[in-house]
């Protein structure tokens, strides 16, 4: 299912990749031999430590030199460590290292086709045509306000009026004429009859 039509799935693991994975188990490999090797000194010192009490002095001594030869494998083996780790860093940097190349070098190249695109004179000529154009503008626009006469002026302001009237929003005038005023005439007061007055 996984490779249909023959096709093999390219592999992203690169051969650095590959590198620093070796030397990463052969580091794991040497820190395994390095523990091994304290674990097995320790031993030594306390069965030499026992040989003395037993009073065997000489195998005592054999001992304590083998230990001493081991002392120094652990010595190399911390090297060989070391020297892998760094090893392991150096090329992990070296691969960022070409991927920051990597991404330089294809901005470098869209910036050739950016340019090739856009050179330095056309950009000069572009600002030429658009400096032209507004001078045109310009003078269409000065010829354009002096060809207008004293009637043409007169007409604008009219028109310009007219508008700003439209604008304010006025009561509608009644169509029906208004009534004609008519004089004001005072109240009549009505007297009291005589009659009404003697009685009260």
């Amino acid at each position: 299912m996984g490779n249909l039509f023959g096709r093999k799935r390219r592999s992203r693991v690169t051969e650095q990749d590959k590198a620093v994975l070796q030397l990463k188990q052969q580091r794991d490999k040497l820190k395994q031999y390095q523990k091994r090797i304290s674990l097995h000194l320790e031993r030594e010192r306390t069965v030499a430590r026992q040989l003395l009490k037993d009073g065997k002095k000489e195998k005592a001594m054999l001992l304590l030199k083998k230990k001493r030869y081991q002392e120094q494998l652990l010595d190399k083996t911390e090297n060989q460590i070391s020297n892998l780790e760094r090893m392991v860093q150096d090329i992990e940097f070296t691969q960022i290292e070409m991927k920051v190349i990597e991404g330089l070098k294809i901005g470098n190249e869209c910036l050739n086709k950016m340019h090739q695109v856009m050179s330095i004179e056309e950009v000069e000529r572009i600002m030429d045509e658009t400096q032209e154009a507004v001078e045109y503008q310009r003078q269409i626009d000065e010829i354009l306000a002096g060809s207008l006469t004293e009637e043409d002026e007169d007409a604008i302001l009219a028109e310009l009026d007219a508008i700003t009237q439209e604008q304010i929003d006025l009561p509608e005038v009644p169509s029906e004429p208004l009534p004609e005023k008519t004089p004001e005439t005072s109240p009549v007061r009505i007297k009291p009859k005589p009659e009404l007055v003697a009685a009260s």
